[in-house]
């Protein structure tokens, strides 16, 4: 019973460390290869429509992730139906190959920005699409498999709790 009580407060004490995090999803990438053309969704409810808002993008990687940086897609979807664009480009590494995500053993944990102070005024759900845009130098043609990455995430928090 006293390990229950423990675990319970335990449990609270993390909880209202992260009061500031509006939103928050994971989706694995199968086989640690994101293949061009798997485009990863999502959707998140209503948020506070006055409150300003960060947005991350999260990428785990490991140690078959061949590159020191990445390129992304996204696409923002408003429950009006407006669509925000984006082509992002995010350092993954130092010029010696040390990664920059955090994290112990094989897998990082990269917390990339991609919109600060952002307002979500419509009411309804809005819907967010992410896909890879990478290419090898000197070459047209998009990489199709891209090794290395395990799983891509958003988080939204409050930028003034």
């Amino acid at each position: 019973m006293r390990s229950i009580s423990c675990l319970l407060i335990f449990t609270i004490i993390i909880a209202s460390c992260n009061t500031n995090v509006a939103h928050t999803e994971y989706k694995s990438i199968n086989g640690a290869v994101w293949n061009r053309d798997n485009v990863v969704q999502f959707s998140f409810p209503e948020l506070d429509t006055v409150q300003n808002h960060h947005m991350f993008i999260n990428v785990r990687n490991d140690e078959n992730f061949p590159y020191s940086n990445l390129f992304l897609i996204t696409a923002l979807t408003t429950p009006n139906g407006e669509v925000l664009q984006d082509t992002l480009e995010y350092k993954m590494a130092l010029p010696d190959g040390t990664w920059l995500g955090k994290g112990n053993g094989s897998i990082k944990e990269n917390k990339l920005w991609y919109k600060e102070n952002i307002v979500f005024p419509a009411k309804g759900v809005y819907n967010l699409e992410i896909s890879h845009a990478m290419r090898k130098n000197g070459t047209v043609s998009g990489i199709i498999a891209l090794e290395g990455i395990t799983d891509v995430g958003i988080e939204i928090t409050k930028s003034n709790p």
